[in-house]
């Protein structure tokens, strides 16, 4: 199993937006990566720094969300839907796309995951998709 640093979590999401700046091929998660950026203004400069970018720390106390963690889990919940797992996400997913653009529905999405993982990780258990799912599918209004 893949278990990447810091660093190359952030280098990953440098180099794809370096590869599509420069009209490069990009391989695998890459393009869905860069497609991700790309919705998100607000990172292009700190991507376009990555000396700066792997040396900055993201605190709550400093008021900012960490943009590498919600790539991350914008990354993650890309694949869950495209893999159905855990089963259900597609669907609900399809079911808030009818009332949400793209991004709102994949940023309501990643509000469940985000809760979900801070859940397990307060409480030292593993994740509960079963909780995950349930509430997305509640945004979804099912």
């Amino acid at each position: 199993m893949f278990n990447p640093s810091r660093e190359q979590v952030r280098l990953f999401f440098c180099d794809s937006w370096r590869k599509h700046r420069e009209h490069r091929l990009l391989e695998g998660a890459e393009a869905t990566a860069a497609d991700l950026i790309e919705q998100h203004p607000e990172y292009h400069a700190l991507l376009e720094n990555p000396d700066a970018a792997v040396e900055q720390e993201f605190t709550p106390e400093g008021g900012q969300m960490n943009p590498f963690l919600h790539l991350s889990l914008h990354l993650a919940i890309a694949d869950q839907i495209s893999i159905d797992q855990p089963p259900g996400i597609r669907a609900a997913y399809h079911a808030l796309r009818k009332r949400l653009d793209v991004h709102e529905a994949e940023h309501a999405i990643l509000e469940c995951l985000g809760e979900t993982l801070w859940r397990a990780q307060r409480d030292g258990s593993a994740i509960d998709a079963n909780q995950y799912l349930e509430c997305v599918q509640r945004c979804a209004g099912k």
